[in-house]
């Protein structure tokens, strides 16, 4: 017949199994779909921590069961991730070593905390029997009864509610799931949990100690260590639950930094440009100046004999024109020197692109600075450059083409960039941008970061959708000024 403590342990192990397969597969891609996969992990969880439980020597005080018992049950963790999750990745040496490291410090801290109330139960009930409350013999054995199975049912209800909130707030804090975690930082992470870890082997091998052979609690012996060791239990597991957090605000940091450079980049790039559009905008109105000039020469040329030095001269005067062509005209310097810029750059490995930018009609009054004009069609266009740039590979007679437009609507400006593609765009749950197959995909999505916070800073937004095989991408802004950017606009 199964006792108490039996059944409530039995239930604290399925509630284990279901927040491994809780945690594991909040981080790691399942090898089957469905439900099932989740429940094989929970299953053989509890079966395989049963067995290691009942095949344990007794006797916590032995240090080589205590190692022993870590080391397998660690094992157990990574075949359970090897064989029902594709865990081939750094995160998931912490994700093991974490979790366990949870489960101890969860058991441990509930256990001493919760060592108290036991004592007091047992104090209350003598007291209960003194005053005459419990007369028989029989009542008394029920009280006790009743009072050791709600003590333990009160310390498996810490250690489990310990446990999920603390696996919970590990798998909300930690956003970037999918980041590659370099060695370092994986060091940095795992330190807290592996301290954790052997914090409670050390405890399991000192905690019962032998006094005239007879088993003793340490914190009897030393009543300050009930205070001491949950305190120091509690530290350990906030340093774990808190490094996560230290460590994603430190990948969102970083990202902004690297967006920021980008974004920094994107403005001298412009900047550069800007001055090299208007030398040749420069060149143009001084050739149509001098334009009366060489008409003047083309007559006196043509007077005489000299055909062949005329049609010289003629064809050097065509190339000269054909150096200050300009294929986009906006009326926007910044907008203008961008695209001509793209375009000429696509072309080069793309010689039928067509980019389309008729439509791509700025209101005369505009408000909003030229440069955050061009750095949302600078990434937009970039990205669309890349996506056609992909598609040729893919079909080299497939239709490459980018289309840019504008419309105004009331205070309300929206850019829109449509582009065709290869019609395969991969969108995970909780991310905010599809997922890129470049090699750099830590920083991923740092063009489309850049176009939402600059539409943001008039009060906008940005979204996409796909029809068919075309990305559409827009953006909607408020038709402000905004001086304190630092940028003035340059029209």
């Amino acid at each position: 017949m199964f006792k108490m403590a039996d059944v409530l342990y039995a239930a604290l192990t399925v509630f284990q199994g279901y927040c491994l397969q809780y945690f594991f597969g909040s981080f790691l891609e399942t090898r089957m779909r469905g439900r099932w996969n989740g429940l094989y992990v929970a299953g053989l969880y509890v079966a395989l921590r049963t067995a290691v439980v009942w095949g344990s020597p007794p006797g916590y005080e032995d240090y080589r069961a205590a190692a022993g018992t870590l080391a397998l049950s660690l094992c157990i963790l990574s075949a359970l991730a090897v064989c029902f999750y594709k865990a081939f990745r750094p995160v998931t040496v912490f994700l093991v070593v974490s979790f366990q490291a949870l489960l101890d410090i969860s058991r441990y801290a509930a256990v001493i905390l919760l060592n108290a109330v036991d004592g007091w139960v047992l104090d209350i009930i003598n007291w209960c029997a003194g005053k005459g409350m419990l007369a028989s013999e029989k009542s008394f054995g029920m009280a006790v009864k009743a009072g050791v199975a709600g003590t333990q049912l009160i310390q498996y209800a810490g250690i489990a509610l310990l446990l999920y909130f603390s696996l919970r707030k590990i798998v909300r804090d930690f956003r970037e799931k999918d980041y590659f975690i370099s060695r370092t930082e994986l060091l940095f992470i795992l330190a807290p949990s592996a301290v954790g870890m052997m914090i409670c082997m050390l405890l399991r091998i000192i905690m019962i100690t032998l006094e005239d052979g007879v088993p003793k609690m340490l914190y009897d012996r030393y009543p300050i260590l009930i205070i001491v060791i949950p305190a120091i239990l509690l530290l350990s597991l906030l340093s774990i639950l808190y490094g996560v957090k230290l460590f994603q605000d430190m990948v969102c940091w970083n990202r902004e930094k690297s967006g920021r450079i980008v974004l920094e980049n994107q403005i001298s790039n412009l900047q550069e440009h800007m001055e090299e559009m208007e030398r040749i905008y420069s060149g143009i109105r001084g050739m149509k100046h001098d334009m009366k000039n060489t008409l003047a020469v083309i007559q006196r040329l043509s007077a005489g004999e000299g055909s062949g030095e005329l049609q010289e001269y003629l064809s050097e005067l065509n190339r000269g024109l054909e150096k200050l062509e300009v294929r986009f005209r906006t009326g926007n310097t910044v907008v203008d020197t961008l695209l001509n810029m793209k375009y000429h750059e696509a072309v080069r490995g793309m010689p039928d692109l067509r980019m389309d930018a008729d439509k791509l009609l700025l209101p005369r009054g505009v408000q909003i600075h030229s440069y955050d004009i061009g750095i949302i069609l600078g990434n937009a266009v970039d990205n669309a450059i890349e996506a056609c740039r992909k598609l040729k590979a893919k079909e080299p007679g497939a239709d490459a083409f980018i289309r840019i437009s504008s419309l105004q609507k009331g205070n309300l400006l929206i850019l829109k960039v449509e582009n065709s593609f290869d019609g395969r765009l991969v969108l995970k749950a909780k991310e905010e941008f599809p997922v890129t197959d470049k090699a750099d995909r830590e920083n991923h999505g740092i063009g489309l970061i850049n176009i939402r916070s600059t539409a943001e800073k008039y009060q906008g937004t940005m979204d996409f959708k796909v029809n068919g095989r075309v990305f559409i991408l827009s953006v909607m802004m408020k038709n402000e000024r905004r001086e304190e950017d630092g940028f003035r606009s340059n029209r």
